[in-house]
């Protein structure tokens, strides 16, 4: 994705304080290629001074000014992305029900699924989920 986003004018954008956490958590959101979890998010921040609790905030706040999106809510857990910009999470993903993976499907697979009419609005805005086996726990699964 697209790490060159200046976080700082999408939340002074978004009338948002640009405080350290908040500015931290849209940099990881910003430079990841899936959704992530709260407890994904933290990972990737590494060593930090916050909390837990800070990083799960940061996370509603941005989520609730419409600058991240719950794109996915596989196993009952909310993953977050970067809304809007080029890298706008409002697709299918697809959730491996082994390994627990959840994938952004290819634009090429889901090309077909654009529609028009009254359905189009409601699709486009509709959080898709497939399950099923990923091709890396096909390929090692036995037969």
């Amino acid at each position: 994705m697209n790490t060159q986003i200046d976080v700082r004018k999408i939340l002074r954008e978004s009338q948002l304080r640009a405080t350290a956490p908040r500015l931290a958590v849209l940099r990881v959101l910003a430079a990841a290629t899936v959704p992530l979890s709260n407890n994904e998010v933290i990972e990737k921040l590494g060593e930090t001074d916050w909390d837990p609790a800070t990083i799960y905030r940061n996370l509603v706040k941005l989520s609730e000014a419409g600058v991240a999106a719950v794109v996915s809510r596989a196993g009952g857990i909310d993953r977050y992305a970067l809304a809007g910009f080029d890298n706008d999470h409002r697709h299918p993903h697809f959730i491996c029900e082994i390994c627990a993976q959840i994938t952004c499907l290819p634009s090429k697979l889901t090309t077909s699924m654009t529609m028009s009419g009254p359905w189009s609005a409601v699709l486009q805005g509709a959080m898709v989920q497939l399950r099923g086996t990923c091709p890396d726990c096909l390929v090692s699964s036995p037969s």
